[in-house]
């Protein structure tokens, strides 16, 4: 089918999992194992070259084309349309939805992001400092979306479906706060502690809600970058930043570019078709 995938509600039945090994390997352990890796590349980057608060050209160039775009969203695609083939999986809940609702959803989430720069002010950083920060971790922002919640989230959450929407969604809101929060502990070089990581947990819960609630790439990716601006404001610094300044517009750009790529393809090929409720 060749029409865009967020053209309705699209909430339709998709076809009952199994409740079976091959499903469990399909919607629980493939995931994973992408998360993982995933994981690693975003260790030896943020956590071992220290990406983030050094960012330099060539780390910030490979990182992206690398951690970000190969493995954080084209090889993601390849288990959405697999899942939405199977009918396990609609692209409502993958969160790509209709170019109207997509820029109203952003044009929101963006008011609000805003709303908390104002109260918040992360270490007194102003506006356009916020922006830089923002910038550079677009990137990450958006494969974390994809990995964290897009794959590992729906996947999960087709796994456990059987249970209906009153278990399905508590389950991919813990598990996939769980994984961002993990995600966020190797990021950055800092000191850990329990306290550190139950605030990166909290925030992992809270992107889950958002994403499951709002069901839009873009808008939670534009929260979680946000998100990781304020987790991070202390370790990424503006000065640091401006040394690499136009190839961080150039990774966000591209990573953007890819993202929406992706979904051109998707809506290309694919559809969610509503059902009348009788």
């Amino acid at each position: 089918m060749t029409r865009n995938p967020g053209t309705g509600p699209a909430d339709v039945s998709a076809a009952h999992l199994p409740a079976s090994f091959t499903g469990v390997i399909r919607f629980l352990v493939i995931p994973v194992l992408v998360y993982v890796i995933w994981v690693l590349e975003i260790f030896l980057f943020g956590g071992v070259v220290h990406l983030f608060p050094s960012p330099t050209a060539p780390a910030l160039v490979l990182y992206t084309l690398v951690a970000c775009i190969l493995m954080g969203l084209i090889l993601p695609v390849f288990l959405i349309r697999r899942a939405f083939i199977s009918g396990a999986i609609t692209m409502f809940q993958f969160g790509f939805r209709s170019m109207i609702r997509t820029i109203f959803a952003a044009a929101l989430t963006c008011v609000m992001l805003y709303g908390c720069v104002l109260l918040f002010s992360p270490t007194g950083l102003d506006l356009k400092a916020f922006v830089q920060s923002f910038l550079l971790m677009v990137p990450t922002g958006i494969s974390t979306v994809m990995i964290c919640w897009v794959v590992a989230g729906t996947h999960v959450q087709a796994l456990v479906r059987y249970g209906g929407p009153v278990i399905s969604i508590p389950v991919g809101i813990v598990v996939t706060g769980i994984l961002f929060g993990i995600a966020m502990l190797v990021m950055v070089p800092v000191q850990h502690s329990p306290d550190l990581f139950t605030m990166y947990l909290g925030a992992g819960m809270l992107m889950a809600v958002f994403f499951f609630a709002v069901r839009d790439i873009y808008a939670t990716g534009i929260a979680v970058t946000g998100c990781m601006v304020f987790l991070f404001s202390g370790s990424i610094l503006p000065a640091e930043i401006s040394t690499v300044l136009p190839w961080v517009y150039a990774a966000a750009i591209v990573t953007a570019g890819v993202l929406v790529g992706i979904h051109r393809y998707l809506s290309l090929r694919f559809v969610t078709i509503q059902i009348p409720r009788k």
